[in-house]
């Protein structure tokens, strides 16, 4: 089953467009979103989570559909995002007196012990918490009401690497309980190379791929050699190019391929998310 379906999504800006975006979000696993700044990913969250309209397309969360059933589905869901959305001027008590009645869920015990995890202390005001401390804060109001679907916009972006490799720590352990869903929308790869199990790649308001994080590192290659070997039907072979004095290196989406292509002639290198992100978002060929 899919916790979230997204079919045919479109949203049009005078500069920018989502364009025809179809992505199914396993249940039960922790799902990738990536893709640069500015390619689309904010907007597909804030249109998954009905705060955007769609132009057309559907979406579907924890099978019902949006905006249809959106105050139900919302008691089901929790969101972290790189933008605090909460009052700056009361206190963490406070902030939580006034979300907690909307959830019917809302587990007291479990938010307290979450602050104490976190080291909040209730009575600081929003407004003085550092970046990390509001996502933390974010987070246990997020794990306090048995949210199903976790959604995380940019959570990390900003945090220093030890609240970052906590913060990951604590998805994963959510993760035990296989009914738990979480996407992961960011710009930091490195991240998602500890936890992720499903990739979406976004680029330029389209869905390259989705599909198991393995599946990905397995297919994609890094391609190295002289410059030699390149002319223009190989070079179409290559998602992106970068050429030196010395020779060129590549993104090939095909390694078996690449690997009968080029035989022996050239160095085949494991490519990581970021090196994905990279030659896609230059395409072509890339300066040194």
């Amino acid at each position: 089953m899919n916790a979230i379906e997204l079919r045919n999504l479109t949203k049009t800006y005078p500069q920018f467009t989502v364009n025809n975006v179809s992505l199914d979000v396993k249940r039960g696993y922790i799902t990738g979103l990536i893709g640069p700044n500015g390619v689309g990913k904010s907007t597909l969250i804030k249109m998954i989570l009905g705060m955007v309209r769609p132009d057309s397309g559907s979406v579907k969360i924890l099978g019902c559909d949006m905006p249809k059933h959106e105050v139900d589905i919302k008691q089901r869901i929790g969101i972290v995002s790189d933008d605090c959305f909460y009052y700056e001027d009361v206190s963490i008590r406070d902030m939580k007196r006034i979300i907690a009645p909307f959830y019917k869920k809302w587990n007291e015990q479990k938010f307290n012990s979450y602050l104490e995890q976190f080291e909040l202390s209730p009575k600081k005001k929003i407004g003085q918490l550092s970046k990390g401390m509001k996502i933390k804060f974010a987070l246990a109001v997020a794990l306090s009401h048995e949210a199903e679907l976790l959604i995380m916009d940019e959570p990390t972006s900003g945090l220093d690497p030890v609240f970052r490799r906590e913060l990951l720590d604590l998805l994963a352990d959510m993760m035990q309980d296989e009914q738990n869903t979480i996407i992961f929308s960011t710009h930091i790869t490195t991240d998602l190379d500890r936890i992720a199990d499903y990739i979406s790649f976004v680029n330029r308001g389209q869905l390259v791929f989705s599909e198991p994080k393995d599946e990905v590192l397995d297919r994609y290659a890094i391609v190295k050699g002289d410059r030699q070997l390149l002319d223009s039907d190989i070079r179409k072979k290559f998602a992106g190019v970068r050429e030196t004095a010395f020779g060129f290196e590549g993104l090939v989406e095909d390694r078996q391929e690449a690997e009968r292509l080029f035989g022996n002639l050239a160095v085949f290198e494991k490519a990581s998310l970021e090196d994905i992100i990279y030659y896609n978002a230059k395409g072509g060929r890339v300066h040194a």
